[in-house]
């Protein structure tokens, strides 16, 4: 067995400048479903829907791909499709998403009946939802970079570069990696603003102080 002592482990990143211009700006989720399961299939495409109402309607910037995956492609095993999220929208679409992948009454717009009765066996089916940074390292944004809703699915990783071109999707928008420059926060506006939130929370008993070095 191999011990793993402190000395072994990488420590983790803490320099400002660093950080920030290696973080991510754009995220992919990915929403399985079981191909066979008309059920699965249905709530799968109600949950797209309902995403891109919410987007025209301005809750949230989301974008799915045109295409719906009706057979396993690249490294995903079953149906699928994409949605792109920039930065700024994250919080709301990973919890719309963590709130919404289960329990969803399929129904036809035109009609508002529902599209099929939901069998007892499966009413408590949820969707796997995989979500992953996009970056020009795309093998590792899949692998070790990623994290689930739901149970896991295994994934076809040899099919993924492990570099490259950062994926860049939907410049037309200006958000994520095709932010204007204009818009970015300066290194000396971070520290700024990072001390004054120490000096807000100075005297609160429950918030952990960061360390003086």
């Amino acid at each position: 067995m191999t011990m793993v002592t402190q000395s072994t482990l990488p420590a983790p990143q803490d320099d400002l400048k660093t950080v920030v211009e290696s973080r991510t700006r754009e995220w992919h989720f990915h929403i399985y479903f079981l191909l066979q399961s008309p059920t699965e299939t249905a709530r799968a495409l109600a949950l797209r829907d309902a995403v891109l109402r919410l987007r025209r309607d301005g809750a949230f910037v989301a974008v799915p791909l045109f295409r719906v995956n009706e057979y396993p492609i690249g490294p995903h095993p079953a149906g699928s499709y994409e949605i792109w999220v920039p930065d700024s929208s994250f919080s709301d679409v990973f919890y719309y998403l963590a709130s919404n992948r289960g329990n969803l009454r399929c129904v036809d717009n035109q009609t508002k009946r529902p599209i099929i009765t939901m069998p007892k066996s499966v009413s408590n089916t949820v969707l796997s939802v995989l979500v992953h940074p996009l970056t020009s390292k795309q093998r590792r944004d899949h692998e070790s970079s990623n994290a689930w809703m739901g149970n896991p699915w295994p994934i076809y990783l040899d099919s993924l570069p492990r570099d490259g071109e950062i994926p860049l999707q939907y410049p037309e928008l200006g958000l994520g990696w095709s932010t204007s420059p204009e818009q970015e926060i300066s290194l000396e506006e971070r520290r700024k603003r990072g001390a004054e939130l120490e000096a807000l929370l100075a005297n609160d008993s429950e918030a952990a102080p960061a360390p003086k070095d």
